[in-house]
């Protein structure tokens, strides 16, 4: 049998693979509630993105015309030369840009610098509205040529339906990112996560753990972006 393990430490053994095994929570214990609860939303929400670009893929497979051609369809005009897929680039860019400032702004708020850590949360946030204005202006170029839920001139008509819904369902995730974040940003400014002052998405233990969980979310924004470029936009 072996020993006790002090305190912080696992125990060794049978004696401690049975009690890791039988231990409440083992894993969660000193992880923050909201922590926790924002995996298990972004697990449930692994799964809507999953649904709606398998739902994607088998449309595009069964569609009887031809599927638009991304290169052409999402090209912008760049001093005179077509250069397809030049937005999307950008768009992609940008966004991935953000996990980087995201992932300052953690660090910086465990450190309690609350002068970087608010600047690089305005930073993630001037970047997730750059990515929303560019995609608003994506939505209006392919509205102005013709593209509907029900059709579009390029080729079979479930292209802008599938278009449509995923990457307004994606944008709107980015939305609500940008409002949490600059919510937060405010939050570190003033001071209430040093102090721990009561609030909206702080309650009454508003501390630096709360960047980190809003940095999961934006992080998951990302990640879901990656995989809608990959699969709609070079496929």
């Amino acid at each position: 049998m072996s020993e006790s393990a002090p305190k912080g430490t696992l125990a060794t053994g049978m004696e401690g693979f049975v009690h890791d095994w039988s231990s409440d929570q083992q894993v969660f214990k000193g992880v923050p509630w909201g922590k926790a609860m924002m995996w298990i939303f972004l697990l449930s929400d692994t799964f809507i993105f999953a649904c709606f670009l398998v739902g994607y893929m088998k449309v595009r497979i069964a569609a009887t015309d031809p599927w638009p051609d991304a290169s052409s369809v999402f090209a912008l005009n760049f001093m005179g030369v077509e250069v397809p897929l030049l937005l999307i680039a950008i768009m992609t860019f940008v966004l991935i840009s953000s996990s980087g400032t995201m992932a300052l702004a953690v660090k910086y708020g465990y450190e309690r610098n609350r002068k970087k850590t608010f600047a690089l949360l305005m930073a993630t946030a001037l970047l997730g509205l750059t990515f929303v204005g560019m995609q608003v202006f994506e939505w209006a170029k392919l509205i102005e040529d013709g593209v509907r839920p029900w059709g579009n001139p390029f080729g079979a008509a479930q292209f802008g339906a599938s278009f449509f819904l995923i990457t307004g369902f994606h944008g709107t995730h980015v939305t609500i990112g940008v409002i949490f974040l600059l919510i937060i940003a405010f939050k570190v400014k003033r001071g209430s996560l040093e102090t721990q002052r009561p609030g909206f998405l702080t309650g009454r233990k508003g501390r630096y753990e709360m960047v980190e969980t809003v940095g999961l979310y934006w992080h998951f924004v990302d990640l879901v972006w990656v995989f809608i470029f990959a699969f709609f936009y070079l496929w």
